[in-house]
């Protein structure tokens, strides 16, 4: 069993030591990750400059640039092999509804996916890293079940772990991502030059929460397993979309 992981919040984090650690035994483990926090930075890939690749004391190598960038390099040249596992996090803070999109975490999952290999990525919660140990127990049984069922087919799960002591007592729910009101309005400062200068703003309330969301299910005290998918094809639309806009060819 080869494994890669991955993260969002840079390879110093203690997120990716504890799944690290959470992985041993259960086979070879690669880490590539960013030098530096990409929190958000969705599946963007570095392309108007050149990637530079690092090795850490302990052995993880590191790449100056986001998430997406360190598992498309370590499929497409950094690896002479094919990994049968990617693995992400376990980041800081939740990925849940609509920041699932944004989030770097999910992203490095992603693009594993997007090669063909089975990919789970896993957050806590809450910020701050607490009972991060009891994460890192969910990480490995879910792992030890997920390769116990067979990796014979790709597919992309976020997990999202409440950061409790008990966490890996706790039930597992096959969720759906919910959904939260749009953001928070910018936090607008001057610079000490004078120049304005603006800050997202931290992200709205959670809309649609209900039994069977990611929300309801980690609100409620369970591990939320949402499994995803790349095709944003909105398929309910399409023939409504070509009465209205289909043309025939012109000669």
């Amino acid at each position: 069993m080869r494994i890669l992981i991955a993260n969002d919040d840079g390879y110093l984090a203690p997120g990716i030591a504890a799944l690290v650690r959470a992985c041993e035994g259960l086979g070879t483990v690669e880490v590539i990750a960013p030098e530096q926090n990409a929190s958000g930075t969705s599946n963007s890939l570095t392309l108007h400059r050149p990637l530079s690749v690092y090795t850490a004391s302990n052995g993880y190598r590191y790449v100056n640039g986001t998430p997406s960038d360190c598992v498309h390099l370590a499929l497409t040249g950094l690896l002479d092999y094919k990994p049968d596992l990617v693995l992400s996090g376990i980041n800081n803070g939740a990925n849940m509804g609509d920041d699932t999109l944004y989030s770097g975490t999910v992203a490095a999952a992603t693009e594993g996916y997007l090669f063909g290999v089975p990919s789970i990525a896993f957050s806590q919660v809450e910020k701050g890293w607490g009972h991060l140990d009891a994460a890192a127990a969910v990480a490995r049984a879910l792992v030890q079940d997920v390769i116990a069922g067979g990796l014979d087919r790709p597919f992309l799960l976020s997990v999202n772990i409440p950061n409790r002591a008990d966490a890996a007592a706790l039930p597992r729910r096959i969720t759906r991502l919910g959904r939260r009101h749009a953001s928070e309005a910018t936090i607008q400062q001057r610079s000490p030059r004078g120049e304005m200068i603006y800050w997202i703003g931290p992200a709205g309330a959670e809309r649609e929460a209900g039994e069977g969301t990611d929300f309801h299910a980690t609100g409620n005290g369970a591990v939320s397993i949402t499994p995803l998918q790349v095709d944003l094809t909105e398929h309910a639309t399409l023939d409504d979309w070509r009465q209205r806009l289909q043309t025939a060819g012109r000669p």
